[in-house]
C-alpha cells in the first residue's frame, strides 16, 4: 500500500454512458458502433496528450480507460510511459462484480495498468448481504493485486443515499452530500478495510468542507496505511462545483490529485459529434479543461503549503 505521489487522472472508462447517452444505442453493439465509440475515446486521449505537450507534468498525468473501447489507447499510453488505469467492474451495475468474471486476472495481466480500478456503490447503512457480497469479491481482488502483481489498486467509492437518508433532508441531495455523506464515506472506508480490502488510492466524491477531506484521509491512512493516497472525482458536476472540490481537496494533505472526466470532455465531444466544432477544436478544448483542473490543484496545493 504505497502511492502518495501527485496523480492527475483523465478518466473516460465510461461504457454504458457512452453507448446510451452519447450515442443513443441500446443492446449489443455492432463492430461499426464499437469503432465509433473507440474513435470518440481517441479524441479524449489526443486531448490528454495535447495537455501534456502544453505543460501538464507527464509524471503526474494519467488516463483511466476501459479495455472494451480503449485497448489500443492503453497500449499506446504504456508505450509512452504514461500512467494508466483500467476498470475491473461491470459497467452500470448497482452491485460490484467482475467485468470478466473468473478471468479478471488474465485481463489485468494482459495490460498491466499502473492501477486496476473498481467503482463500488457502498452505503454502510444499506443492505448488509449486498455489502458482504461486494466486500468478498473486493477482498479477492485486493489480495490478488497485492500478491506481487504489477498493478496498484484504485477504489472509486460512491455512497448513494438510501431513501430514508434522503428523507432526513426532505429529498435535498445537496444537503445529504454536505451533512451526511462524508460521515458515511468514513464508515464505508473503515468497513471495507476491516473486510481486508486495501486500496492504494481511494477515488472519492468531492466534499465542500476541508474538515471532511481531513476525516477521509484519516480513515484511509489509519493504522499502517500512511502512504495511501486520495484523489477527488468530478462526478459529472458543473465546472464551478468541480473547481471548488479540487481546491478544497488540494488544500488537504493526503489528497494527491483528481480524476475529472465528463466535466473535461463531455461538452467538447458532443459538440464535435454534432459538427458544431472540428475534431481539432474538441481535442484542444479537452486539453484546456484538463490542464486548467491540473493548474487549480497545483496552485491550491502550493497555497496550502
Amino acid at each position: 500500500m504505497d502511492f502518495d505521489k501527485p496523480l492527475y487522472i483523465l478518466p473516460f472508462d465510461h461504457r454504458g454512458t457512452f453507448q446510451t447517452q452519447m450515442f443513443g444505442w441500446k443492446g449489443a453493439l455492432t463492430l461499426e458502433q464499437t469503432a465509433q465509440i473507440a474513435g470518440a475515446k481517441r479524441v479524449i486521449y489526443d486531448g490528454f496528450k495535447a495537455a501534456i505537450a502544453s505543460g501538464v507534468p507527464k509524471d503526474k498525468a494519467g488516463i483511466l480507460v476501459d479495455e472494451q473501447f480503449g485497448a489500443v489507447l492503453l497500449r499506446d499510453a504504456a508505450q509512452h510511459a504514461h500512467l494508466t488505469s483500467c476498470p475491473a467492474e461491470k459497467s452500470g451495475q448497482e452491485e460490484f462484480d467482475f467485468e470478466f468474471g473468473e478471468e479478471f486476472g488474465k485481463h489485468i495481466e494482459a495490460f498491466h495498468p499502473t492501477f486496476c480500478k473498481v467503482l463500488v456503490r457502498y452505503n454502510p447503512e444499506g443492505d448488509k448481504a449486498l455489502n458482504a457480497r461486494q466486500s468478498s469479491r473486493l477482498r479477492r481482488l485486493s489480495g490478488y493485486l497485492h500478491r506481487g502483481n504489477q498493478s496498484l489498486f484504485m477504489f472509486e467509492l460512491l455512497v448513494p443515499p438510501l431513501k430514508a437518508q434522503l428523507d432526513l433532508f426532505k429529498g435535498d441531495k445537496g444537503a445529504y452530500d454536505l451533512e451526511l455523506r462524508p460521515q458515511l464515506m468514513v464508515r464505508a472506508i473503515e468497513e471495507l478495510q476491516n473486510a481486508v480490502v486495501e486500496p492504494d488510492v481511494w477515488k472519492i466524491e468531492g466534499m465542500d468542507r476541508r474538515q471532511d477531506c481531513k476525516n477521509i484521509v484519516a480513515a484511509a491512512r489509519r493504522g499502517d496505511r500512511q502512504k495511501v493516497g486520495c484523489i477527488v472525482l468530478g462526478r459529472g458536476e458543473d465546472d464551478s462545483k468541480v473547481r471548488q472540490w479540487l481546491a478544497t481537496a488540494a488544500a488537504t494533505r493526503g489528497f494527491i490529485g483528481f480524476a475529472v472526466g465528463r466535466t473535461s470532455f463531455w461538452e467538447p465531444l458532443m459538440a464535435w459529434r454534432q459538427r458544431k466544432i472540428t475534431r481539432e477544436g474538441a481535442v484542444a478544448a479537452i486539453a484546456r479543461r484538463y490542464q486548467e483542473f491540473a493548474g487549480i490543484f497545483e496552485e491550491s496545493t502550493l497555497a496550502a503549503a
